[in-house]
């Protein structure tokens, strides 16, 4: 299938998890794709045998200067950009009492500075092009209170990132840039898989009380189609939108 032929996009966080899944599908899906992160020798391991498009880059997405530098090789390389996948982030654990304020900082930054950044970045060439996709990873904990396990700078990050793609979308909807987003739940990750979990249905016992769509949890290709979707122009005349990943569990 060749659902983004023609189509260059830039995602971050692509050196491992839904970044990479998503990486690989656009790629097989007939992208040029500009895969980022600030751990780049990972990166560029993960895809050096992948038989697709693939451009690793080094990015640090709180840095603007890394983001002008990225933007630049990509246009060089590509000639364009039409799709953004803000994909990276970081959750530390913490509760709103517990957090301190470096570690606040650090998931504002991360989580929803970096989106800010690479719109403003980016979305000037969409502009220059006459159409563009964005796509923000937001999270469940932008929408239950209960899901964000007690990090509670992350949970206000991504709130924030919620409210910010529905600005843009009003914003450049004039442009035809298209901004949407997607809202994981439980997904295995390699940031799961680093606290001893190996499958999605023994991630899924911890959440079969709550999510009630079997196994429990989802994978990294849920998100990476997520993604797919609202970036290709099977979702043209969808703006400002929500798509939530979750089996189910924002229903209860």
């Amino acid at each position: 299938m060749e659902r983004l032929q023609n189509k260059v996009a830039m995602i971050t966080g692509a050196a491992s998890g839904m970044g990479l899944a998503a990486a690989k599908l656009f790629a097989r899906e007939g992208a040029k794709v500009a895969a980022t992160d600030i751990a780049v020798t990972q990166l560029i391991e993960e895809t050096r045998n992948f038989k697709g498009d693939i451009l690793a880059l080094e990015l640090d997405v709180t840095s603007e200067e890394q983001w002008r530098i990225a933007r630049e090789r990509v246009i060089k390389e590509f000639g364009k950009i039409d799709i953004l996948i803000n994909n990276a982030g970081v959750s530390v654990h913490k509760s709103l009492l517990e957090e301190d304020l470096e570690g606040w900082n650090k998931a504002i930054s991360i989580n929803l500075t970096s989106v800010w950044l690479g719109m403003k970045t980016v979305i000037p060439y969409m502009q220059q092009n006459g159409k563009g996709s964005v796509v923000n990873c937001v999270s469940l904990a932008a929408l239950v209170g209960g899901a964000d396990s007690g990090a509670a700078a992350y949970s206000a990050a991504k709130g924030g990132v919620r409210s910010l793609t529905k600005h843009a979308a009003i914003n450049f909807a004039k442009d035809k840039i298209r901004v949407n987003s997607v809202f994981p739940g439980a997904i295995l990750t390699g940031a799961v898989r680093k606290h001893g979990v190996t499958s999605q249905e023994q991630l899924g016992k911890a959440f079969q009380n709550i999510i009630p769509l079997p196994p429990h949890a989802g994978e990294e290709s849920d998100i990476a189609n997520a993604y797919l979707f609202l970036a290709s122009d099977e979702s043209k005349f969808i703006t400002g939108e929500e798509l939530v990943v979750d089996g189910g569990w924002s229903s209860n």
